[in-house]
C-alpha cells in the first residue's frame, strides 16, 4: 500500500516537473516576443496573468485559504469576464458591420474583430496563471493530468495564433464555451459552500443552465466550428494553421465527451444522494 502511494507520488512529481518546464519555456517565448520583437500588444497576456494572480491573493486573504476554493473562484471570475467579452465582441461586430460575411473563411482566419486580440491574450494569461497555481498547490492527479494537458494545448494553440496573427476570430468562437464554464465553477463553489440539496430551487435552476450551456455553448458550438474547418479545409493555405486547428478542435470535442459523462454522473449523484450514501456504506 505504501509502495503504491510512493509510486503515485513519484509519478505526480514527474508530471509536475514536466508541465512546469513547458510553462517556463512558454513564458520565455512570450517575453522574447514582447521585448525583442517589440510585440507590445502581447502585454495583454501579462495583464491577464497579473489580474488573476491578484484576484487569487484577495480571495485567499479575505474569503478562504483553501487552495481548491481559491482556484475555482478565480476560474469563475475568468469564465465570467471572457463570456461577457466574447458576447460583447460578437454583438459589437454585428452592430458595426452587420453579420453578412462575419463567419466567412477570410474573416475567421485572416481577420480580427475589434477587441478580439486583447481578449484572446487576456484568456491566455489566465491559463498560464491557472497552470502555475495548480502546479504550486498540486491541484491535479495522475501521471498525465488531463487538466494540465488541456491548459498546455490551449497555451500552445493560442500563442501560436497570436504570434502569427491568424485564426484569432476562430479562437474567439471557441471561447463561447466559457458560458458553460461559469456554471461548472458555480456548482463547485456552491458545493464547497455546503449548498447540496437537490430540491433547492437554486440548485435546480443551476442544473438547467448547466445542461443548456453545455449543449449549446460548449458541445454544439465546438461541433459547428469543427464542421466549418473541415468544409473550408481547401481554402487554407499550406502551413500549420489547418492541422493545428483540427488537432485543437479534436482535443476539445474529446474533452467535451468526457465532461458530458462526468456531468451526467454528477447529476445522478445529486438527484439520488441517499442511494449513493447507501451504496458507499455497503
Amino acid at each position: 500500500m505504501a509502495r503504491t502511494s510512493s509510486q503515485n507520488q513519484n509519478e505526480k512529481n514527474k508530471a509536475g516537473a514536466f508541465f512546469l518546464a513547458t510553462l517556463i519555456l512558454w513564458f520565455v517565448s512570450v517575453l522574447f516576443e514582447i521585448f525583442f520583437n517589440k510585440r507590445t500588444e502581447l502585454l495583454w497576456i501579462v495583464a491577464g496573468s497579473c489580474l488573476f494572480q491578484i484576484a487569487n491573493w484577495v480571495i485567499r486573504s479575505f474569503v478562504s485559504r483553501d487552495p481548491l476554493f481559491v482556484n475555482t473562484s478565480v476560474s469563475l471570475l475568468h469564465s465570467t469576464i471572457i463570456s461577457v467579452s466574447v458576447v460583447f465582441i460578437l454583438v459589437n461586430q454585428c452592430l458595426k458591420n452587420g453579420s453578412d460575411g462575419m463567419f466567412e473563411h477570410s474573416q475567421l482566419v485572416g481577420g480580427t474583430w475589434e477587441w478580439a486580440y486583447a481578449a484572446l491574450c487576456f484568456s491566455c494569461g489566465y491559463f498560464a496563471y491557472d497552470q502555475l497555481d495548480m502546479l504550486f498547490y498540486r491541484l491535479y492527479s495522475g501521471s498525465i493530468p488531463s487538466i494540465l494537458v488541456h491548459h498546455m494545448i490551449l497555451l500552445v494553440c493560442f500563442t501560436l495564433a497570436l504570434y502569427r496573427n491568424v485564426t484569432i476570430n476562430y479562437l474567439i468562437l471557441t471561447l463561447v464555451c466559457e458560458l458553460h464554464s461559469i456554471f461548472l465553477h458555480v456548482r463547485k463553489v456552491r458545493r464547497m459552500a455546503g449548498i447540496r440539496s437537490a430540491t433547492s430551487t437554486i440548485v435546480r435552476v443551476e442544473w438547467v443552465l448547466n445542461w443548456l450551456t453545455f449543449i449549446f455553448a460548449r458541445s454544439l458550438s465546438h461541433i459547428l466550428i469543427t464542421v466549418k474547418l473541415v468544409v473550408d479545409a481547401p481554402k487554407f493555405e499550406k502551413g500549420v494553421e489547418l492541422p493545428l486547428a483540427l488537432f485543437g478542435m479534436a482535443g476539445m470535442n474529446f474533452i467535451n465527451v468526457g465532461l458530458g459523462i462526468d456531468l451526467f454522473n454528477a447529476f445522478k449523484r445529486e438527484r439520488n444522494p441517499q442511494k449513493n450514501s447507501d451504496h458507499h456504506g455497503e
